[in-house]
């Protein structure tokens, strides 16, 4: 049985004077800091106070009186669990002669006046030895229950003498003991942010539950509880000495032993998911363990015994625990203080635990109160579905089965307004990612992912949803390949709609492209096909690959011209339009556009239209001739070049018609200043460029309104602009965020230009 040992079973009355001093750490803490740290004590709530019982005088008590009890000091009735009498002598050295915990009724209190703040307060208050106006304010608060956090927590101290006295020394039955242990808890709770309290009762807390400790199983929930409230800057000693019976007794340790040893451990390393999803943490941290460890982890027995001596927060006494494990109690428990592997083993599965956790804790970061909405139980671990269940995310899983299966094209909005349970103004980079994330983890993918594509979804625009096939809890890795394919795949359907439409033949090349892509996962495959669909929905434009063709190395760029070339080829007609389409890539890329023509060259396209063979003269119609293939040959770059030469003429001439109406209605001169400041744009665009350099940003809507006001449709504004500013500055003026923010290096040297136009 564990108990106190032989010599310092009933009390060890300090014979050593310095044993019964200070320590130095309390000496020094009391030079540097003057009144005891302990004084500083925000309110905590009140616990209801017994009801009243019988009181009785205290003139003719002496020693303990037990909870239950009351009695009345100098007018003051309180509860018992106090000493009361004339206070025993505890040594001969003049320092603390009396016994600090005893309530002397025959000296004087204070019939007026207090001392809340404990200005007459010691750093080892006694109660013989305090002022009268500090006894009348002990008294009072003991009068009050012992419920008031707000006074100078040397009161309380006071109080707590006692306590630790009659549980070490006396050795009361099993039943007060508990009573003592509670009411420590109740004050350590009460005074929960004073650093000394939390000291001195967590240690006598740590082993009196080591006292009790033989008759309470190692499994008691209670226990271990107890030991997690308690803990501090070293492993709590109620825990080493069961993880120390534990091995003695021949035990494996479980996975919440082991949790519990690591959440304790001085040099546990955890990250913020740990805290903030504890729960989660705990749970997932004991499915790992169980999987590593079905029969539980068995630990080798140190050398080194596991002993304790208490030193008690009056300084009055000392006294040593006996420890010993085993069915008779006779087995010495070792010390589990310097095992190193045991928590090695639980810090990597915490690590793990700890990265899965990542997204789900950082959206809680986000969202305090987000726990169990439908983003955020997509973004907890499949593992842990089955212990934190949602029926929101069944019902997300039914709706999106249900889109997939009508095509996948699903508004952004949607997608997003389901996911955070309201519509957003606007889609973010964030939100996007989440989304793409939640769904992920219930087996779906979303194209595009903003984390790879040149851009986002607008508000307005879909997505496309399909299946995965399987769980993915980390989207952002993927292959180099894959980012390449992607990027190539953009050029592609970018070429394919330069002449505004796309045929079959087209959509087949680009299919056939992502499958005949190498070093990239059929998942990753999967997300190609479907990033193409979206591509083939919203139509990528030259502002969003400039840059990206900029950064582009000369190694890459024969791969990329070969993308865009052979779907120029795939309908086996090339259009002036896709020829312009890829002289601009080749010059982004810095490559001679002279080049395109070499490189169209290399497949023979009819030039013209598909003959239809005529139709019998019994048959109902026509029959439509399979398309004819690709033949390998040469390609007649002059005519090409006709082709390219007529279509610029035609531009200028029409755009010289429509020049001619609007003169009229324009500014000349103005106008002429504008043109010739930005030279290189029509007399609309350089109007529009003349509105957008006045401010920094424009929304979609008021860039759509200036743009219409002349006469220009958004999209073609856009690149036309942002085409000529790369000529001339070798930087876009406008740049897609939140609407459009203005280039302010550009906008600049173009008012200055202006400036000069007008003077």
């Amino acid at each position: 049985m564990e108990g106190l040992s032989a010599e310092g079973s009933i009390l060890n009355q300090l014979a050593d004077p310095a044993l019964a001093r200070p320590s130095r750490i309390d000496e020094l803490r009391q030079k540097l800091f003057g009144a005891d740290p302990r004084s500083q004590t925000p309110p905590m709530p009140a616990v209801p106070q017994p009801a009243s019982r019988t009181a009785r005088s205290a003139v003719k008590l002496q020693g303990w009186v037990r909870q239950g009890e009351r009695i009345t000091i100098a007018g003051r009735e309180f509860e018992g669990m106090v000493y009361v009498g004339t206070p025993p002598r505890m040594n001969s050295h003049g320092y603390g002669e009396k016994c600090r915990a005893y309530i002397d009724p025959s000296l004087s209190v204070a019939s007026s006046d207090s001392d809340r703040n404990g200005d007459g307060m010691s750093y080892w208050p006694g109660y013989s030895t305090i002022p009268a106006v500090c006894r009348a304010t002990y008294l009072d608060w003991l009068e009050g229950g012992r419920r008031d956090a707000t006074v100078n927590p040397g009161y309380m101290f006071l109080f707590f003498y006692g306590l630790e006295r009659r549980f070490l020394v006396d050795q009361p039955p099993e039943e007060e003991k508990k009573e003592i242990v509670a009411e420590v808890e109740r004050l350590k709770a009460l005074f929960a942010q004073n650093y000394s309290v939390q000291r001195y009762l967590g240690e006598f807390l740590d082993i009196a539950r080591i006292v009790a400790m033989g008759g309470m199983p190692l499994d008691d929930p209670a226990l271990k509880q107890s030991i997690l409230d308690n803990r501090s800057w070293d492993l709590p000693f109620s825990l080493k000495f069961a993880l120390g019976r534990m091995i003695a007794e021949s035990k494996a340790f479980d996975a919440e032993w082991l949790h519990l040893w690591l959440m304790c451990h001085p040099e546990r390393r955890l990250r913020t998911p740990a805290e903030r999803c504890g729960e989660e943490f705990k749970a997932l941290f004991k499915l790992k363990f169980d999987a590593l460890y079905p029969d539980g982890l068995k630990v080798r027995t140190p050398r080194k015994q596991l002993a304790m001596n208490y030193r008690a927060a009056s300084s009055e006494f000392s006294c040593s625990v006996n420890l010993t494990a085993g069915e008779g109690r006779d087995v010495a428990v070792p010390d589990v203080s310097d095992l190193r592997s045991p928590i090695q083993k639980a810090q990597k599965i915490a690590d793990e635990s700890m990265d899965e956790l990542d997204k789900f804790s950082r959206y809680l970061g986000r969202n305090a109160d987000g726990r169990g909405s439908i983003e955020a139980q997509a973004l907890l671990p499949a593992a842990l579905w089955g212990l934190f269940p949602s029926a929101e995310l069944q019902e997300l899983k039914k709706w999106v089965r249900e889109q997939v299966a009508a095509g996948g094209l699903v508004p952004a909005l949607e997608i997003v307004s389901r996911m955070e349970g309201s519509s957003p103004d606007k889609l973010g980079k964030r939100q996007l990612t989440g989304a793409a994330d939640a769904l992920a983890r219930i087996g779906f993918g979303m194209a595009p992912d903003p984390r790879f594509s040149l851009r986002g979804p607008r508000i307005d625009e879909p997505v496309v949803i399909f299946d995965l096939a399987e769980t993915v809890e980390q989207l952002e890795v993927v292959s180099a390949a894959y980012r390449a394919a992607l990027f190539e795949l953009a050029l592609a359907t970018f070429v394919a709609h330069s002449d505004s439409k796309i045929v079959e033949a087209e959509r087949r090349a680009l299919r056939d492209k992502v499958e005949a892509t190498v070093g990239i996962t059929d998942l990753e495959r999967k997300r190609l096909h479907a990033n193409l669909k979206w591509y083939l929905e919203v139509p990528p434009d030259m502002s969003w690959l400039r840059t990206r063709l900029k950064e582009v190395d000369a190694e890459h760029h024969l791969a990329l011209r070969a993308a865009v070339v052979a779907t120029a080829h795939a309908d086996s007609v090339i259009q002036s339009e896709e020829v312009a389409c890829i002289e601009k890539i080749y010059k982004a890329l810095g490559i001679d556009a002279g080049l395109v023509y070499a490189d169209l060259h290399a497949g023979e396209v009819p030039d013209g239209p598909v003959r239809v063979r005529a139709a019998e003269a019994e048959a109902p119609g026509e029959r439509i001739p399979a398309e004819p293939k690709a033949r390998v040959g040469s390609l007649d770059a002059a005519r090409i070049a006709a082709i390219r030469t007529d279509t610029e003429r035609v531009s200028n001439v029409l755009g010289e018609i429509f020049a001619a109406d609007d003169d009229a209605n324009h500014d000349a001169p103005r106008t002429h200043a504008l043109l010739s400041a930005l030279a290189g744009l029509d007399h609309r665009h350089a109007a529009l460029v003349d509105l957008l350099v006045q401010r920094g940003n424009w929304t979609q809507e008021e860039f759509a309104g200036i743009a219409g006001q002349q006469g220009l449709l958004p999209s073609g504004a856009l690149e036309a602009i942002n085409e000529w500013a790369f000529e001339k500055f070798d930087e876009a003026l406008l740049d897609e965020y939140d609407g459009y923010d203005v280039s302010q290096d550009i906008a600049e040297a173009l008012r200055a230009e202006m400036s000069k136009g007008d003077n």
